[in-house]
């Protein structure tokens, strides 16, 4: 019992370091949580400080939230506590405690705990989401898309109802955290891929 409660705190406390925040201070550039969108993810760093500072924060995005996944798995942990560890890790990115539970919108962090619950369901949402944003440009978008088809995913795929229920949640926050997004979306305000504002 310790020990999966363990898991799961660790898997919050890895989510609620800032990529963003910490590389960008490492690479004495502007803090994107007052510049730009305001948010602490790859895209608004990309536009702000551009590709290499954004993939550096994408990379360390996905990896906090794959590998507490993976530790709960190496744990022989049930698979309750995977999910709830994925969750964990995703909350913290998108409500960390290191940083006044304000952090990113969570998409490279449901791509890391997706890949280590299952690597197809990964798989999956990186490959719609690149069919998305090829086809329409909106990094946000995407994300949406490819979060809101997830859980489908799961169901064919067979997912246990653990994870099925996590990755629900965890979709229904995703689409919370980009709510000013939908609206600009929806009025034709929201930037494209390559063409947002700096």
């Amino acid at each position: 019992m310790l020990l999966n409660i363990s898991l799961v705190i660790i898997a919050y406390l890895s989510g609620s370091v800032s990529s963003a925040v910490v590389i960008c201070k490492l690479m004495r550039l502007d803090d994107p949580r007052v510049h730009g969108s305001n948010n602490p993810g790859a895209t608004n760093v990309l536009r702000l400080h551009g590709k290499k500072a954004a993939i550096l924060t994408l990379t360390g995005d996905m990896l906090k939230g794959l590998f507490p996944v993976l530790i709960a798995h190496a744990f022989n942990a049930p698979g309750l506590i995977i999910a709830l560890s994925a969750l964990a890790a995703f909350c913290g990115h998108v409500f960390p405690v290191f940083f006044g539970f304000r952090g990113g919108k969570g998409v490279a962090t449901l791509t890391g705990v997706l890949f280590g619950m299952y690597w197809l369901l990964g798989l999956v949402f990186v490959i719609t989401w690149l069919a998305v944003a090829g086809l329409f440009r909106y990094s946000s978008l995407a994300g949406l898309l490819a979060a809101a088809s997830t859980p489908f995913y799961a169901l064919l795929l067979h997912t246990s109802s653990p994870y099925i229920a996590a990755i629900g949640c965890m979709t229904v926050i995703l689409f919370w955290r980009h709510r000013s997004n939908i609206r600009n979306l929806m009025a034709g305000k929201e930037d494209k891929i390559g063409i947002g504002k700096i």
